[in-house]
């Protein structure tokens, strides 16, 4: 005779594995988006118009894939949780990026001067002057370049008084956001302009002097500001990048500082930065700092995920310390800025 209990079925065991398929199955769902864009971000390729704007919001994709690899935990299935970790370390494996350029140590006695540096697109000369001017005053800035300037921008900040702190000046206003401007407590030469660009890229050279250290050192300024990666200007975005990275691999000092309209993310910005002299890989401030969660964009409109289109990028025997980046009202890009060590030269 059988036992009354024996007759029973046993459920329990179905009703654990149901939750767990349920988090395993949300694990995946989260994954999938953040592994299609890590495909994109792991090739160096010209990808299309879409994927380059996705790509620059690669950083935001750790919050889900982290989500997702909780999800996994609680769905104790051994290859979910396998492929939401490798998914997470490539996420922080690009947000912390081992390969970026790093500054290069100078030898012993090398005389180095030190500059404050700054950049800012003011966007059509809308941003607030006499936030500027407070800027540069209180944080002692001694070189600022700006994009989209205009004439209204500079007579504003001619009133606020910048022209008192950065005397030196080498301004291209213009309303058609090519516009540009050069501004320093160091004496300016203009060097030329890179060429075919629909934005001006002046390259100016900066007589900079450290009188702390008694020492001088010759800066080649470029003031960047791409074509944004936009409709049919992506080509021109690309062909803006290559200019960028032909003129950093000049020997020299070379400070490239502005609006790439590009992420670390991009390979087209990656590019760039292996353009170095002799080979060797520039250096992004911003990168180097761990700042890749500080967006420069953009400050106002629908609130976005930040993402970091402007960036100082450095031949590497200039180092960089202090980088912060400073909200601006009246543009919808953040100020960026940095104490550069120049070596002497």
């Amino acid at each position: 005779m059988t036992h009354p209990a024996a007759a029973v079925p046993e459920t329990r065991p179905a009703r654990r594995r149901r939750p767990s398929i349920v988090w395993s199955a949300l694990a995946l769902l989260l994954m999938l988006p953040v592994a299609g864009l890590s495909i994109f971000r792991a090739v160096p390729a010209e990808w299309p118009l879409p994927v380059v704007q996705l790509l620059s919001f690669t950083p935001w994709m750790v919050l889900p894939t982290v989500l997702a690899l909780l999800l996994a935990v609680l769905g104790r299935r051994a290859w979910v949780m396998g492929t939401s970790t490798v998914l997470l370390a490539a996420q922080l494996f690009w947000l912390f990026p081992f390969d970026a350029g790093k500054a290069e140590p100078l030898s012993a006695g090398t005389p180095t001067a030190a500059v404050k540096v700054m950049s800012l697109n003011s966007e059509y000369g809308g941003a607030d002057a006499a936030t500027i001017v407070g800027l540069v005053r209180d944080n002692g800035v001694q070189l600022l370049v700006m994009q989209e300037f205009t004439q209204g921008l500079e007579d504003r900040l001619r009133s606020e008084g910048l022209e008192t702190l950065l005397p030196q000046h080498l301004n291209k206003p213009n309303d058609d956001a090519s516009g540009g401007a050069v501004y320093s407590v160091f004496p300016l030469e203009t060097e030329g302009q890179l060429p075919d660009t629909p934005f001006t890229m002046d390259v100016t050279r900066v007589l900079a002097a450290d009188p702390a250290a008694g020492s001088k050192a010759t800066l080649h300024l470029t003031n960047v500001h791409t074509l944004p990666p936009v409709d049919v200007r992506i080509a021109q975005w690309r062909s803006d990048l290559g200019k960028i990275a032909r003129q950093a691999a000049r020997p020299g000092n070379q400070l490239l500082m502005g609006d790439y309209n590009s992420t670390y993310d991009h390979s087209e910005f990656r590019a760039v930065l292996d353009s170095g002299p002799d080979g060797r890989k520039l250096v992004d401030a911003g990168t180097a700092a761990g700042a890749r969660f500080s967006p420069t964009w953009p400050m106002e409109g629908p609130p976005l995920p930040g993402i970091v289109i402007d960036h100082m990028v450095t031949t590497p025997r200039i180092s960089s310390s202090n980088y912060s980046v400073r909200q601006v009202p009246g543009s919808d890009h953040a100020a960026i800025m940095a104490t550069l060590s120049i070596p002497a030269g």
